[in-house]
């Protein structure tokens, strides 16, 4: 039934409405108009203060930090006090827009009365809708609502003590809607636009266009039910400031599936958000501009979990993304000069149960210390990979042990780098019992300085738990190969353990990253020795060598190790003669994995790793570099150095002319013909990976041939991933999130979190450093990410935050540890650290005390 202007209350359907048309006001605008509506709203609330109705009251909550003057406090009475029945809602849609009233507000006003009508008992409510503003300052008829929806067409609605009211209503605990439009209203109020979260741009596109929303926040009740990437038409704001970080988004809008305009806000475009706000609830969604998006049974839904927070009907976290709400503090201070004792050359860390952090220096010394590098010099290259362990209860840093590392600056290209050293730590899942710790090095004592060939071991320690110290001769070597150090690098080095005991190593393919102009590491012609040490065909593309892959094992008690079924290889295959394949060999085609991680939750490994140095790709070659991160579910091979990214192939070369290229390699039908390979000829397709980027962009793609070759042409490339960009770039995985409820821990992350991968690059301008939501349909295959959300403003970037990311895991109470390589290479330096990032946004809210209804 379509009420008229000025008709009296009416009861329809159990919903009484009361329209008035608004006349607009000229109350003037700028400075002196806050200053106005600020001192009507103190003596409104003075009033208010001296006739409040206190009985049922709710207490007062903490007041968000606001660019206004801070008020007197006031107490209005709320209805529906804690544990009982009725909850009420008022719709306001006054607006200061003359003509005839937007249709989009009787769709809304339908569809709120509607979602309090249906749907559980325990979440229905009432609705009353007006558009009359002096509702705003009686406190007898404002009192009566649980919360406060906002369908105005935007405009100067209300006057100073209408504001004021709303203001004081907020304050004694009131819930706030806010849809589309609604960001638009009281244009010239600081405390409002607080409340709203953001104001749109005057160029915001008008109209309709079908978009993807990624439905980042998956507990929110506006949001846990919706589809991870919901796509639908509507009007999309675009906004003059980009609150994320000030407040909570739990939904963004993806520009890429439309047209955003000249005003666009980027990867990060949020489109609904909620924040606790002057002692209430605020909840704005961008959505809602057509009348047709509230017959939506989604748009609904996400109106009714908006709507269960807002009224009290149920609790929900609108803290977990807001910056303040994180805490970053630099642990180990700069070492003393000429000494590491408070930190190495940073390059990995791993947590204990009881809280410790251990983390290692891979072998660089003080910049101060001399670099041998004459091969004929016993010491060449020798340095000291040192394991540290901070205590949280002292907060002090000792040296837990040290090695003897083939891994100082000497030996590589032109004897100035090398990549071997202490490259992973893990600690046995039995620790607390046995205190075995697994080390992943490159023992000086084990090089040949003839044939410049070294060995990699995986060892296992005893860690004294009384003194933290390692006893260095309880070393019980696990697995030993050959790597090559004449010619630098990638000596990967990450570890991490399945939910089964299982333990997965990174290692690099050990090949130069020159004579390829920073395409495929194919060539097959340099060579030392007769080691080919640009042919990563040699080693990432060969199923007989350990180089190039994530292998696993099964550690045994005694100090040796099983091979766990479902492995890539056992071993043990018939093709091609036998003995061309490792059993340990679970992934294959990876160049240089840096930091592997595993989610015990679904024994997902998860794995970057560094790609070659083109900054452009090459019609050719193949593509640019790419750096790659990888959601891996099962044994496969990635694809180094034959394709990369989601199947990007390179071109192939060989002798007698490695200069000239052959043909493109086919992903799905591999073939590793170097003449320095002495595995299986036919080897497993590649598989697609998630994430990939190079300067060009994120998931940088093309158009392809018949035998589908993309064109690597710049100006046909599409960008999938636009939340993400490199340039120098050096991959970092870390780890996923998983929310312990049982944890009393005040520090820990909260449960926002759960179940996201965190991605980083070691360099901290245009890269990642983001949270990624994936799809669990989709992510084993390849899929891309569906949602991501920067890092960067809570773990903080900058010369003097976490500048160089070098590892990142959550220790057992929750908290985030981060080791910050320094500003220097192959040395440990002053800004080396290791960080800790905490959370105090504290619990859900409102309190459970103070739900409308009770539970249970």
């Amino acid at each position: 039934m379509r009420l008229t202007p000025h008709q009296e209350p009416l009861a329809v359907r159990g919903l009484s409405r009361v329209r008035r048309r608004s006349n607009p006001r000229d109350q003037g605008s700028g400075p002196d108009r806050n200053r106005n509506r600020t001192g009507s709203r103190r003596a409104w609330a003075a009033a208010l203060l001296s006739g409040a109705m206190v009985t049922g009251a709710l207490s007062t909550q903490s007041a968000t930090a606001r660019p206004y003057p801070e008020p007197p406090m006031t107490t209005m009475s709320l209805p529906s006090p804690p544990g009982q029945a009725n909850v009420r809602v008022l719709v306001f849609h006054g607006s200061a827009a003359g003509g005839d009233e937007s249709p989009v507000v009787n769709a809304g006003i339908e569809a709120i009365e509607k979602i309090g009508q249906t749907g559980p008992a325990d979440q229905r409510f009432k609705i009353v809708a007006t558009d009359d503003p002096a509702v705003f300052t009686n406190e007898a008829k404002l009192g009566k609502f649980n919360a406060v929806a906002f369908l105005t067409g935007g405009g100067d609605i209300l006057d100073p003590e209408q504001e004021a009211g709303l203001e004081a209503y907020m304050e004694a605990g009131g819930g706030f809607l806010g849809i589309h439009d609604a960001a638009r209203a009281e244009p010239y109020s600081n405390w409002f636009t607080g409340l709203v979260g953001a104001r749109p741009a005057d160029s915001s596109p008008t109209n309709v266009q079908r978009a993807t929303v990624e439905v980042g926040d998956r507990e929110h009740p506006a949001t846990k039910d919706l589809p991870l990437q919901w796509k639908r038409p509507d009007q999309w704001l675009n906004w003059t400031k980009n609150p994320s970080g000030e407040v909570h988004t739990v939904a963004r809008v993806r520009e890429s599936t439309y047209q955003p305009g000249e005003s666009k806000n980027g990867a990060d475009h949020p489109v609904s958000w909620c924040r606790d706000y002057d002692g209430g609830r605020s909840f704005y969604t961008g959505m809602g501009g057509t009348a047709a998006s509230y017959d939506e049974t989604d748009f609904r839904q996400h109106l009714r979990g908006a709507l269960n927070w807002t009224t009290r009907i149920s609790r929900a976290d609108c803290k977990s993304t807001i910056t303040a709400n994180y805490k970053a503090q630099r642990l180990t201070q700069a070492n003393q000069p000429g000494k590491n004792d408070q930190i190495g050359e940073p390059h990995g860390l791993v947590t204990a149960p009881d809280g410790k952090v251990f983390y290692i220096g891979r072998g660089g010394a003080d910049s101060s210390q001399p670099v041998i590098t004459d091969w004929n010099n016993p010491d060449i290259g020798k340095g000291k990979g040192e394991i540290h362990v901070y205590d949280p209860k002292t907060k002090k840093s000792t040296l837990a042990g040290a090695l003897t590392v083939f891994g100082n600056k000497g030996g590589g290209d032109e004897l100035i780098k090398v990549e071997e050293g202490l490259l992973g730590i893990e600690l046995d899942p039995k620790f607390e019992q046995n205190g075995w710790v697994y080390l992943h090095y490159t023992p000086h004592s084990k090089i040949n300085r003839e044939t410049h060939m070294a060995e990699r071991h995986v060892s296992r320690f005893t860690l004294d738990r009384a003194t933290d110290k390692l006893d260095m001769a309880s070393e019980k070597v696990l697995l030993k190969w050959p790597v090559q150090i004449h010619s630098c690098c990638h000596a990967g080095g990450g570890m991490a353990w399945d939910s089964k005991g299982n333990l997965y190593i990174a290692t690099g393919d050990n090949n130069s990253s020159q004579f390829s102009d920073g395409y495929s590491g194919n060539n097959p012609q340099p060579n030392f020795k007769g080691v080919s040490f640009a042919d990563a065909r040699r080693t990432a593309g060969n199923t007989n060598n350990l180089n190039g892959k994530i292998l696993r094992i099964h550690p045994e008690d005694d100090g040796t190790y099983t091979l766990p079924s479902g492995n890539l290889f056992t071993g043990k295959e018939p093709d091609e003669g036998g003995g061309k394949t490792r059993g340990e060999i679970y992934v294959m085609g990876v160049r240089n994995p840096a930091r592997i991680s595993i989610d015990k939750k679904t024994d997902t490994l998860y794995a970057g790793w560094v790609g070659p140095d083109a900054g452009a790709p090459s019609t050719t070659w193949g593509p640019a570099k790419y750096d790659t991160f990888a959601a891996i579910t099962h044994a496969s091979n990635r694809g180094w150095p034959y394709c990369m990214g989601n199947n990007q192939p390179y071109r192939d070369r060989n002798l007698p002319d490695p200069t000239k290229p052959l043909g493109w390699y086919d992903c799905k039908n591999l073939k590793n013909e170097s003449p320095n390979n002495d595995g299986l000829v036919n080897i497993p397709p590649a598989e697609p990976n998630n994430i990939w980027y190079s300067p060009q962009g994120g998931g940088v793609d093309y158009p392809r041939d018949a035998k589908g070759v993309p064109s690597y042409k710049t100006e046909e490339q599409k960008i999938l991933l636009p939340w993400l960009k490199g340039g120098g770039q050096a991959t970092m995985n870390g780890p996923v999130y998983r929310y312990d409820a049982a944890s009393t821990s005040a520090d820990k992350w909260p449960s926002y979190w759960d179940g996201k991968w965190f991605v980083g690059d070691f360099y901290d301008a245009d890269q990642p450093r983001h949270a990624v939501l994936t799809d669990p349909k989709t992510v084993g295959s390849g899929g891309l990410p569906v949602h991501a959300e920067s890092l960067k403003k809570i773990i903080p970037i900058g010369n003097d935050g976490i500048k160089n990311l070098m590892d990142w895991k959550f220790a057992a109470d929750g908290s985030l540890y981060v080791l910050d390589y320094g500003r220097g290479f192959f040395t440990s330096d002053s800004k080396s650290a290791l960080w800790r990032v905490t959370y105090s946004g504290g619990e859900a809210t409102p309190a459970a005390k103070d739900l409308a209804r009770k539970t249970g």
